[in-house]
């Protein structure tokens, strides 16, 4: 039942807006199904079986039957996400079907068990994850992380004497194995690998840094010991936001007194300046007079200019914006 209980995480369609939105059955000749660990494929309906999202459903699987639940249909998926050869969907799930899929789930706990005492007595460098059987019990998929390529082959035959059926080690990455877990991350909602989120794109420090994040490890990292995901999706609305600013570190005369600019807050449109005693004042943007002059960072500097670079154009390092100042959206001096 413990898998069970975490169904929702992955495919249900109470947690599905467009799920909701759609409300009716589908005769689509292409469904999305998806099963545990999140693991997704797609299938055609050549029956047209009458099947909505959130709907057990038995499909064809690799020498056999796998049984999962309908993600979404053809209404929300689109024909150049899925592969060219498809399996087909079978039948709706039966009560006995669930029941079986139940019995699979305490079998994988065993087996998750007796996997574990076959790599310590194989001493092999592998963290196991997760295992999961197919319906049918045709094949069973043992998930596990590894610093390194490791050879398994003795204890795949150990365990296929011991299963007596295809035995099969995948090998997936740290962000992977958060997805099949689960959990629950520092915002306080689910993991999203672990329930909406499809693949996992490129996350660098420089984000959190456009973002004005801390660059502690336990700021930015989630579940998995990686940067979070999320720090990639408010990334263009900060870009977007701050060429309203000036730049931290460019300083601004204001009354005839030089002032830095120490932080920047996007959302409440308000810097700080800090004067050279220290003081910190801030300051809404729309407070900022016309004309106001904004004096580096240049470009140059912070790209480290050399003399080479800078001399050919006969200035000096940093000269490039702190004479014209930053083009910004609010009035200011460019000379």
């Amino acid at each position: 039942m413990r898998w069970l209980r975490h169904s929702t995480a992955w495919a249900s369609a109470d947690r599905n807006p467009r799920a909701r939105a759609a409300g009716r059955d589908s005769m689509s000749d292409l469904i999305e199904v998806v099963f545990k660990g999140r693991r997704r494929e797609y299938f055609t309906n050549p029956r047209e079986i009458p099947v909505r999202d959130g709907d057990w459903v038995i499909v064809q699987a690799d020498r056999g039957i796998d049984l999962g639940k309908v993600h979404h249909t053809s209404e929300w998926v689109k024909r150049e996400d899925a592969p060219a050869k498809l399996r087909e969907l079978l039948r709706p799930a039966q009560p006995e079907d669930l029941e079986v899929f139940e019995r699979n789930r305490s079998k994988e706990t065993r087996a998750y068990d007796t996997a574990k005492e076959r790599i310590v007595h194989r001493d092999v460098d592998m963290k196991l994850v997760d295992v999961e059987f197919q319906f049918d019990g045709n094949r069973i998929t043992f998930f596990f992380t590894a610093e390194k390529r490791v050879d398994f082959r003795d204890l795949v035959k150990d365990l296929a004497s011991i299963f007596r059926t295809r035995i099969e080690l995948r090998q997936i990455g740290v962000r992977d194995e958060a997805g099949r877990i689960g959990g629950v991350g520092t915002c306080g909602r689910e993991l999203c690998c672990a329930t909406w989120l499809r693949q996992f794109e490129p996350i660098t420090l420089k984000m959190a840094k456009d973002q004005g994040l801390s660059p502690s490890p336990s700021k930015i990292s989630g579940a998995c010991g990686r940067l979070k995901c999320c720090l990639r999706y408010e990334l263009d609305f900060y870009k977007e936001s701050s060429r309203e600013f000036p730049r931290i570190g460019s300083k601004l005369v204001l009354a005839g007194v030089e002032q830095e600019v120490s932080h920047v807050d996007i959302f409440r449109r308000t810097i700080v300046l800090s004067d050279e005693s220290g003081n910190e004042t801030p300051l809404p943007l729309s407070e900022l007079p016309a004309g106001t002059k904004v004096v580096g960072p240049s470009r140059d500097r912070r790209r480290g200019c050399d003399k080479t670079r800078c001399g050919a154009r006969g200035e000096k390092p940093g000269d490039g914006e702190s004479v014209k100042g930053q083009k910004l959206q609010f009035p200011i001096s460019e000379n």
